[in-house]
């Protein structure tokens, strides 16, 4: 029975929170062959840095709007829904992430954040020489 109750706890977690995103079509390619997802409300590309405030810091995803604003320790974090919202306070893993250069543990809230996947998922640098780094040798 308990098992159940996670399950379905679970999955009410994974259909709420996928429901703020903002839809992407198939990507295409640009000039230069880079892959282009394109947001309905927004229009981002591969390797694009994009606003703090536009990802939901829970599920790495851009979203193309603003997300619901989190204070923690006085930093400022985001989600899309509110089981985020009522996460990112209680769980320390969430606020964090891993410099895909340096393999440096980064704070969300302090990063540059870049579209590093084609249906919007971003990675998190600690700075501007590792994101560029990344662009140069990783998405090329």
């Amino acid at each position: 029975m308990k098992k159940i109750i996670v399950l379905f706890s679970f999955s009410i977690f994974l259909f709420s929170c996928g429901k703020g995103k903002q839809e992407s079509t198939e990507p295409t390619s640009n000039r230069g062959g880079q892959i282009q997802a394109q947001f309905t409300t927004a229009q981002v590309s591969l390797g694009d840095l994009v606003p703090s405030d536009q990802v939901c810091m829970v599920n790495n995803d851009y979203m193309g709007r603003d997300q619901i604003e989190v204070i923690v320790d006085g930093k400022t974090y985001y989600g899309c829904c509110k089981m985020c919202e009522d996460r990112l306070p209680v769980d320390e893993t969430v606020r964090v992430a891993v410099d895909p250069i340096s393999k440096n543990q980064v704070d969300k809230a302090d990063a540059l954040i870049a579209i590093t996947g084609s249906k919007g998922e971003v990675s998190y640098f600690e700075n501007e020489a590792n994101y560029k780094k990344y662009v140069e040798t990783v998405l090329k």
